[in-house]
């Protein structure tokens, strides 16, 4: 092999391996940093809007089923096992993010892991593209998902519960 063929193999190599490198270091900055994606998405909820013609106030949403909706958010097993959030209209993101409604600090869990959200009187759970995935009981979260009351929602080490 000529010295020249055997200079090319050790630049492309080279090339190769710095690409790697490069990937490697944006998948950190975005775990770390959020993505562009969702900069974006949250710098356009903050842009202000054009004013539309005032509406008259909503009342209040009454979950379906009466009293036995879900009013409070446990944590039962994790870091943050004891920790419980009262449920409202807002939804509810679970990750590492600090602008995160329930944050956790678990190696398996992504910045933006998961959000909980009431829909027609009942919640859903909706995977936000997570490294290592959602489970709600023993199902994968692959699409937003009805939440029953007690059962667990899994995000790395945490579970949480809705409860009455």
């Amino acid at each position: 092999m000529s010295e020249f063929t055997l200079t090319l193999i050790k630049l492309a190599f080279l090339a190769v391996l710095w690409l790697f490198v490069i990937a490697a270091v944006g998948v950190i900055r975005a775990d770390l940093f959020g993505s562009k994606a969702a900069t974006k998405a949250a710098e356009r909820a903050a842009a202000p809007r054009p004013q539309k013609a005032p509406r008259a106030p909503k009342p209040p949403r009454t979950p379906r089923g009466g009293g036995n909706a879900p009013t409070k958010l446990v944590v039962v097993q994790g870091e943050r096992s004891g920790t419980v959030i009262n449920l409202t209209d807002a939804p509810i993101t679970i990750g590492r993010a600090h602008d995160a409604t329930l944050m956790v600090t678990d190696d398996y869990a992504s910045s933006r892991h998961a959000r909980l959200y009431a829909q027609n009187g009942q919640w859903i759970v909706e995977d936000l593209g997570s490294t290592n995935g959602t489970y709600l009981g023993r199902t994968k979260v692959t699409r937003p998902m009805p939440i029953p009351p007690g059962v667990p929602v899994r995000i790395g080490k945490t579970v949480i519960e809705l409860r009455k």
